[in-house]
C-alpha cells in the first residue's frame, strides 16, 4: 500500500492526539507502584489488560506499508490468539467464580459470540480460496512476458494475457455480485469499455463459479459482526462489586473476539462485507491501540469505495491497480512487433503484477492455516469454558 512522508506525520500527530484517553506513561508507573498492595487475582487481571494493550499497541504502530498486509493480518491472529490462550488460563484460575451471576450470564454471552466468530472463519477461508483462484490468472498474465526468442513479446502472448485478465474479471464480477459487496463496473474497469458485451457473452457460453460459499445466501458477514456487538458493553462497579476485574476480563476478551474479527472482514473477500461503525470504549488501558486500528481501518475504506472494493487487504489493492495497468497497456498496443518503449511499458507493469502473485503465493497458505488454528481455539475454549460452568453450577 503506498504511503507518503505527509501521511506519516499526520499519523504520528494523530495518534498522540488520542494518546490521552488511554492512560499516559506516569499513570501506567502509578499503576504499577499501587499493584503491591492488590492481591493476586487482582495483580493477574490487570496483567491481562496489559498484555492486550502490547498485543494490539505494536499493530497500531505500523506503517502505512506493513498496515493490512497479508503479513498485518497474520500478526493480528496472532495477537488474539495470544489474548485468548491468556484468557482461557484467567478462567481456569478462577472456576469457582465463574457461576457466579452475573458472570455465568457474561460467559455465556461471550461462547454465543464464539459461534458467531466460528461461521465468520468459514466464510472467511471461502474469500482466501477466492484470492487463490484470482491468483492463477494473475500468474498466466505475469508468465505472458517469457519470451523464449530475443526477449520480444508477440502477439499471441498478449491474446494469451487478454484472456486471463477476461477471465479473471468474471469471476471476480461473480464472486463479487454474490457477496453483495462490488458492482459490476469496477471489474469491467480491468479492460475497455467496449469490453463489457465480451464478458456478458462468455458468461452466457456457460462460465459459471468455481466455488460457492460455505453460507448460506441470506448470511452476512457485516450482520453477524453487528450481532456480535450487541448488548457488548463494559460492565459497572456499582453491578459488580464483588467481580469487578473479572467481569471487565470477560467483557475485553469479548470486545477484541469482535474487533479482530471486524478486520478481518473488513480486508478479506467475505460475503456481504459491508462495514459499520462502533465505539471503543475509553475506560481501558487498550483503548488506545484499537481505537488507532479503528480509524485507520475506516480511513482506507474512505480512500477506497468499500462498495466496490472487495476487500482493504493491501495486496488486493496492489492487484487492482496492476490490472488495471496492464489491461490499459494491453489494450493501447494494437500494432506488432511492438516499440521498445512499449515493450518496456508493458513489461514494467507485468513485473509489478508479478510482485502480487509472489506475496499471494507466500502469504494465503499461512493465513488459511491461521485461521483454521483460530477457529480450532475458539472451539476449544468454549467447549472447556461450558463443561467448566457445568462443573461449578452441580
Amino acid at each position: 500500500m503506498p504511503s507518503t512522508s505527509s501521511s506519516g506525520k499526520s499519523f504520528k500527530a494523530f495518534r498522540r492526539s488520542v494518546l490521552g484517553f488511554g492512560g499516559d506513561q506516569n499513570q501506567v508507573h502509578s499503576e504499577d507502584v499501587n499493584n503491591e498492595s492488590k492481591s493476586p487475582q487482582d495483580r493477574e487481571l490487570d496483567e491481562f489488560q496489559n498484555h492486550v494493550f502490547n498485543q494490539f499497541n505494536s499493530l497500531s504502530n505500523s506503517s502505512a506499508d506493513e498496515f493490512l498486509s497479508i503479513d498485518w493480518m497474520s500478526k493480528l491472529l496472532d495477537a488474539f490468539v495470544y489474548c485468548l490462550e491468556d484468557f482461557k488460563h484467567i478462567l481456569l484460575n478462577n472456576t469457582e467464580n465463574l457461576s457466579k451471576p452475573p458472570l455465568d450470564r457474561l460467559l455465556m454471552e461471550f461462547y454465543d459470540r464464539s459461534i458467531k466468530a466460528l461461521d465468520i472463519c468459514n466464510a472467511v477461508r471461502d474469500g482466501i480460496e477466492r484470492v487463490r483462484l484470482w491468483n492463477k490468472h494473475l500468474e498466466i498474465v505475469s508468465t505472458a512476458s517469457n519470451s523464449k526468442q530475443r526477449n520480444v513479446l508477440s502477439e499471441w502472448q498478449f491474446r494469451r494475457a487478454r484472456k486471463a485478465l477476461n477471465d479473471l474479471a468474471i469471476l471476480m464480477l461473480d464472486d463479487h455480485k454474490d457477496s453483495g459487496s462490488v458492482s459490476s463496473h469496477r471489474n469491467r474497469s480491468f479492460g475497455r469499455p467496449n469490453k463489457g458485451k465480451d464478458l456478458n457473452h462468455q458468461r452466457k457460453q456457460g462460465h459459471t463459479r468455481s466455488l460457492s460459499w460455505s453460507v448460506s445466501n441470506s448470511w452476512s458477514a457485516s450482520k453477524q459482526l453487528q450481532s456480535m456487538s450487541n448488548n457488548l458493553v463494559p460492565p459497572r462497579a456499582n453491578d459488580i462489586s464483588v467481580h469487578f476485574g473479572l467481569a471487565n476480563c470477560v467483557f475485553t476478551m469479548g470486545f477484541v473476539l469482535m474487533f479482530v474479527f471486524w478486520n478481518v472482514v473488513a480486508a478479506i473477500p467475505c460475503q456481504d462485507r459491508g462495514l459499520f461503525n462502533f465505539s471503543i470504549p475509553r475506560q481501558f488501558l487498550w483503548s488506545t491501540p484499537l481505537f488507532l486500528i479503528h480509524t485507520r481501518v475506516l480511513e482506507e475504506s474512505k480512500k477506497r469505495d468499500r462498495k466496490s472494493s472487495p476487500g482493504l487487504l493491501s495486496e488486493i489493492y496492489q492487484m487492482e491497480k496492476s490490472i488495471n495497468l496492464v489491461s490499459d497497456l494491453i489494450d493501447s498496443s494494437h500494432q506488432f512487433p511492438l516499440t521498445e518503449e512499449q515493450q518496456k511499458e508493458v513489461k514494467e507493469g507485468i513485473q509489478e503484477l508479478s510482485l502480487v502473485c509472489n506475496s499471494f503465493k507466500n502469504g494465503l497458505d499461512t493465513l488459511d492455516r491461521q485461521l483454521r488454528d483460530v477457529f480450532r481455539k475458539i472451539m476449544g475454549c468454549r467447549t472447556e469454558g461450558l463443561a467448566t460452568l457445568t462443573r461449578a453450577q452441580s
